[in-house]
């Protein structure tokens, strides 16, 4: 019994890093992604719009910031101490309000004509 405890711990800890790795490699991508296209644009003069590439960076950080909550909760499914559990509380609170406002922002507001 002990034994499966430890290894469903392990296994859980494992896909609590994968899921970091995968929301670290979204918002990394979208980021890159995001600077090229503004390359594009402000040196080879391509007609790409700001509004566009800034969706699209922000879909990514949306994106991973879900897959960072996901990640806090099984990291706290290991170890789950009171302070532990108030942590997570604050963590998750805060990446959802700021993963609501960025996907907000993006619809309601226009930046450039």
């Amino acid at each position: 019994m002990a034994l499966d405890l430890e290894l469903f711990k392990e296994i859980l800890t494992i896909v609590s890093y994968f899921f970091a790795i995968v929301g670290s490699a979204l918002t990394t991508y979208g980021g890159v992604v995001a600077t090229y296209k503004i390359l594009l644009r402000e040196v080879w003069k391509r007609p790409i719009s700001y509004n566009i590439i800034r969706r699209e960076f922000t879909s990514k950080i949306v994106f991973g910031l879900e897959f960072f909550i996901a990640a806090d909760l099984l990291t706290t499914l290991v170890a789950p101490t009171r302070e532990e559990l108030i942590l997570l509380g604050a963590v998750v609170i805060i990446r959802t309000i700021l993963g609501y406002f960025l996907s907000r922002e993006t619809v309601e507001f226009e930046l450039e004509p």
